[in-house]
């Protein structure tokens, strides 16, 4: 038997080679196992406590967090507004949009319905078990002393505190995989366009866990920095493996226009704009290739030699999504996916060595610097957005490991880059740009770098 000393360090290596060889279970819409409700959480001695405990591994306000601040709860009752009745309407459907699949996949937890226990209700939107997963095979055992997180997963908890199963989760909605989708259609019919960046969206969710000793000692202890970019790998793979999907790529002779960038088409004429990037001409709609942006300048800062073949392969999808179609759309849509494909198999082998690195505070700078001086490269919406949200984390992260004398004039900057982000319809690149300029000459005051 292992000594006490030695139990906590076994554990440690454990729980390591547990995060680093982690396969991402079946998702819960997906799991083969009973969905039960949430009333089964709700209790004042679970997750239903008016206010946090401070004396017990979990907060126990959980289900009081989510059901009065998280929009997740509120997502089943959209359905019934006047926008969604009209999406409906726009889009033909028979049923109303609270009782079609093809909204309540995303704004409810919807499992088969041999797979719906007694107590669960589709009105509580995207529950607990939409994230956890069906509750059926560890609702008992995960109360029970002695009984680990691990055994918990094992019997069908979804492990959301891991980052790449985490993001899976979360992009496949918000991103959207080969089990539901929002396509160009939908947001034709009025869906609002689909914005996402996994760290920015859980803080605001709000996180309704404490990370302490306890739990990470059950769970792991991830960096923040990594998840963030664990998460823009994943979002650039979602898209990818959508580019490469035969099934959801094309509607008709079209590619799915919903990959592309909504506002190289949706502005006003009298908006001339236009300014050349990776080498396209005008007249093209250009992929939506924010996630792709923010994947470049994490290898930028972290594997030269990467960054390199990362590029070269994201020119070559850029080429492919705007070549002509002179020997037919379906030659053209094969270029297309099979680069995509290569473009996701490279982004696939990352993944472990993001997971693995060790992003400290040099490393923070670096990206920071590289996101700073790539800024000009956000000419469109989506990029410069999801630049924002980039900035904002990674600006935060080093202030709070390193808080300085220009701390103050960073935050007010970053701040400054959110209001520009304001209105997408009267987005101006260049202011979006000058400010963007004024954080590197910040960071380089703070911390002396030339």
């Amino acid at each position: 038997m292992p000594s006490l000393y030695l139990r906590p360090l076994l554990f440690a290596w454990s729980l390591m080679w547990s995060l680093l060889t982690f396969a991402a279970p079946p998702l819960p819409h997906q799991a083969p196992a009973v969905s039960q409700g949430n009333i089964n959480c709700a209790s004042s001695t679970c997750h239903g406590s008016i206010t946090p405990w401070h004396d017990t591994n979990v907060l126990q306000n959980e289900y009081t967090t989510w059901s009065m601040y998280d929009k997740h709860s509120q997502a089943y009752k959209v359905l019934f507004n006047d926008e969604s009745k009209r999406i409906v309407k726009n889009l033909g459907l028979k049923q109303p949009a609270h009782e079609a699949n093809l909204c309540l996949d995303c704004h409810a937890h919807n499992p088969q319905p041999k797979l719906r226990g007694e107590r669960f209700l589709m009105s509580e939107g995207v529950s607990c078990e939409g994230c956890h997963g069906p509750s059926e095979k560890w609702l008992k055992s995960h109360t029970v002393p002695g009984v680990t997180h691990a055994q918990n997963v094992a019997n069908g908890l979804y492990p959301t505190s891991n980052p790449v199963a985490q993001a899976k989760l979360c992009n496949s909605c918000h991103v959207g995989d080969e089990s539901r989708f929002v396509t160009h259609r939908i947001m034709g019919a009025g869906h609002p366009r689909m914005s996402f960046e996994l760290n920015t969206f859980i803080k605001i969710e709000p996180p309704h866990y404490r990370i302490d000793s306890d739990y990470i000692m059950r769970k792991g202890n991830v960096q923040p920095i990594r998840s963030w970019a664990v998460g823009q790998l994943m979002t650039a793979k979602s898209m990818l493996d959508t580019l490469a999907d035969s099934k959801r790529n094309h509607d008709g002779i079209f590619p799915e226009l919903v990959l592309f960038d909504c506002h190289a088409c949706h502005h006003p004429m009298s908006n001339k704009r236009w300014s050349s990037r990776n080498a396209l001409p005008p007249g093209v709609v250009r992929l939506n290739d924010s996630s792709l942006l923010m994947v470049q300048a994490i290898l930028q800062a972290t594997d030269a030699a990467a960054a390199k073949q990362f590029s070269t392969l994201n020119m070559q999808l850029q080429i492919a999504t705007t070549g002509n179609t002179t020997k037919g759309s379906q030659a053209a849509f094969s270029r297309v996916e099979e680069t995509a494909k290569n473009l996701s198999k490279l982004v696939t082998e990352l993944l472990p060595k993001i997971e693995k690195s060790n992003l400290d505070q040099s490393k923070l700078q670096d990206i920071f610097m590289v996101l700073v001086k790539t800024g000009p490269s956000y000419t469109d919406y989506a990029g410069a957005e999801q630049a924002y949200m980039a900035i904002a984390n990674v600006g935060n992260l080093m202030l709070e490991s390193s808080p300085g004398g220009a701390s103050e004039q960073l935050k007010k900057s970053i701040d400054r880059l959110k209001k520009e982000l304001a209105n997408e319809d009267t987005f101006a690149h260049k202011n979006f740009v000058e400010e963007y300029s004024k954080l590197g000459q910040l960071m380089q005051d703070k911390n002396g770098r030339k």
